[in-house]
């Protein structure tokens, strides 16, 4: 090989060099951005849900928090919440859930003491009635007749119990492998930048062992 092609062939051996230390550097960017996009995306998750939360105790509007943290995890990657040793699904509206639970006890239960309170009228108007029916003498006759009064219009106490599928209140979303945000981009830019950094180091290490040979 001539000197004249072997000093060409140190020049383009600095070009790749350089391009390879610029292209080295904008992947480590990228891949610094990818990170700090990454940890933006889970922190903005994990606000979304503590909002939740705080709203779900509070009784406030569940309904608007749950369907921005939905929208949330399913437009940014690194979303998940939970892990493999936290609770499944993730997402449990316990303040929502024990608060109808309570209500649908206390539901029950006040028609049950509307009965109680129906009945025991309806025991005080059949001594009332059957007083005046019967004389004092008419023992049976008067017991029949409360019997009977008291058969006809007293009311039942409910036998329901409290059914609240909990399934209802209880949700894990999914979030997308890619989403285009900063981390997306990010990482489709460490992608590239590192192919072509991985290429032009490969041309670098090929006109190196060509230098060799010539020398």
């Amino acid at each position: 090989m001539s000197m004249k092609n072997n000093r060409e062939l140190i020049r383009t051996d600095h070009r790749m060099i350089l391009k390879i230390a610029v292209f080295g550097v904008l992947t480590i960017v990228s891949v610094g951005l990818f990170i700090f996009g990454m940890v933006t995306n889970s922190n903005g998750a994990v606000e979304r849900f503590n909002t939740l939360k705080a709203v779900d105790k509070a009784g406030g509007d569940v309904e608007t928090a749950l369907a921005e943290l939905q929208d949330y995890i399913h437009a940014h990657m690194n979303t998940e919440l939970g892990g493999p040793n936290s609770i499944y699904p993730p997402i449990q509206l316990n303040g929502t859930y024990n608060r109808l639970v309570a209500e649908e006890t206390a539901r029950i239960e006040k028609k049950n003491e509307d009965a109680r309170k129906t009945n025991e009228k309806v025991r005080q108007d059949a001594d009332r009635i059957c007083a005046a029916r019967h004389p004092v003498g008419q023992i049976i006759q008067r017991a029949q007749c409360n019997a009977e009064y008291i058969e006809e219009n007293s009311v039942s106490e409910t036998n329901e119990s409290v059914v609240i599928d909990e399934s209802f209140y209880k949700f894990n979303y999914v979030a997308p492998r890619w989403s285009p945000d900063l981390a997306g981009f990010s990482l489709l830019f460490a992608i590239g930048f590192g192919v072509i950094t991985l290429i032009y180091l490969i041309r670098h290490l090929h006109i190196r062992h060509l230098i060799n040979i010539g020398n």
